[in-house]
């Protein structure tokens, strides 16, 4: 049975993990809010690129009616994920998203080269049989999707060039709330062609429509690098949101079980500082009444004493 001296070093301890608990999980609220917003920033951004977009390809029509899907079955996958723990089934979930998406497409690893964000997320996809060509570290924070980004970008060219690799999609995980999020999968490569249809007929929103002087293709290049560039960091942002996201349920969980701990912890505190203390008076009422005994005893003997000499 536990003492009163040992319960009270096991709350002090469960009260300081309920302190770093609740720590981490302030902190990843505000991680939340901090990847939302690079989201959000992202608005503007895109909504110029596409106005770039619908200049480029006003009365290219043609241009766009010959571009070709490339075949699904030659493609580079990126699976983005996390490098740190406490985050619930968010990398088992992108491995078997991307295990499905893989399995559908039938090619084998000379036809795909899959990219991993994420040191857990690819150990989750080699436990389901897929081989990691190569793995980049999650970006601590907003500052360092940037150039994770165009890292992966520079890659994406490079196994490109390399093995005539045209398809290129994205696993991650999209941000629905503060504590959920949805695995899913984002088609970067070929552009689609629906989409550039779509940009061609919309209605210019300015009475001036501008004119550029580059080169059509090398101008159409650079938007459709935007882009890219885009859509892969929104994926990044969107999937390091979801990370915390997953690791906010993780500490509000935690927290619920650490409360419910600390109440079950201080019911025994008491009961046993009760039965301690209950222990304390019976030990001094036994001390009493042996005290009390003692001396009726020696009254009684120095009673019977005095009248033996009283006989004598």
């Amino acid at each position: 049975m536990e003492t009163v001296e040992s319960l009270k070093r096991t709350i002090s301890t469960v009260d300081d993990l309920k302190s770093v608990v609740r720590t981490m999980r302030a902190l990843a609220a505000v991680s939340i809010r901090q990847y939302e917003r690079a989201v959000e920033a992202l608005a503007d951004y895109s909504r110029a690129v596409e106005m770039g977009l619908q200049i480029v390809l006003r009365g290219r029509h043609d241009q766009v009616v010959k571009a070709k899907p490339a075949p699904r079955n030659r493609l580079i996958a990126v699976a983005i994920g996390s490098d740190q723990g406490m985050c619930g089934q968010l990398n088992e979930q992108i491995a078997a998203l991307a295990l499905d998406a893989l399995s559908n497409a039938d090619n084998g690893d000379d036809h795909r080269i899959l990219l991993a964000v994420g040191a857990k997320v690819a150990s989750s996809m080699e436990d389901q049989g897929l081989r990691i060509r190569e793995i980049f570290p999650v970006p601590g924070s907003v500052h360092g999707i940037a150039s994770l980004v165009q890292d992966l970008l520079t890659r994406v060219e490079e196994w490109q060039a390399l093995l005539n690799l045209d398809h290129v999609v994205v696993f991650h995980n999209r941000h629905v709330s503060n504590t959920t999020f949805v695995p899913h999968e984002v088609r970067l490569l070929p552009v689609d062609l629906e989409w550039l249809k779509r940009l061609q007929g919309r209605e210019w929103p300015f009475r001036t429509i501008p004119t550029f002087t580059m080169e059509w293709s090398r101008l159409f290049s650079a938007f459709i690098w935007q882009y890219l560039f885009i859509s892969l960091y929104r994926a990044v942002a969107e999937s390091l949101a979801s990370e915390n996201a997953a690791r906010l349920a993780a500490m509000e969980r935690a927290e619920k079980n650490i409360k419910e701990r600390l109440e079950e912890l201080n019911v025994q505190y008491h009961q046993c500082r009760q039965l301690s203390i209950t222990e304390e008076l019976l030990e001094i009422v036994a001390g009493f009444e042996a005290l009390t005994g003692l001396q009726e005893a020696r009254q009684k003997d120095t009673v019977r004493k005095r009248d033996s000499r009283r006989f004598l």
